[in-house]
């Protein structure tokens, strides 16, 4: 059975959002502004933690990150942090579509 997950944050005028399809295959997306800036896949249930990094497209660009990792609680098995601009912030989960 596949489980979705989604988490969310609007950041300096900008939108940040992760989506994780786990079960057979594991596919994580970082969506900046409702871009596509990074994917990872991998067989199985997912390696965590796991750390995607994308920029914003400002002037000068601003880098950012996003960590995936266990939390071991049945109800929300997942935590995401953005870290950007020297923060970590941690995305609210959001139901997933």
């Amino acid at each position: 059975m596949r489980r979705r997950y989604s988490f969310h944050l609007d950041r300096g005028g900008h939108s940040v959002t992760v989506n994780v399809r786990s079960g057979w295959i594991t596919e994580t997306e970082l969506l900046v502004d409702g871009r596509e800036c990074a994917f990872h896949r991998v067989h199985g249930h997912g390696v965590y933690p796991l750390t995607l990094a994308a920029q914003l497209a400002e002037e000068p660009s601003l880098p950012l990150a996003v960590r995936l990792e266990r939390t071991g609680a049945a109800e929300h098995p997942l935590a995401c942090v953005l870290e950007a601009d020297g923060a970590e912030l941690a995305m609210p989960e959001r139901t997933a579509r």
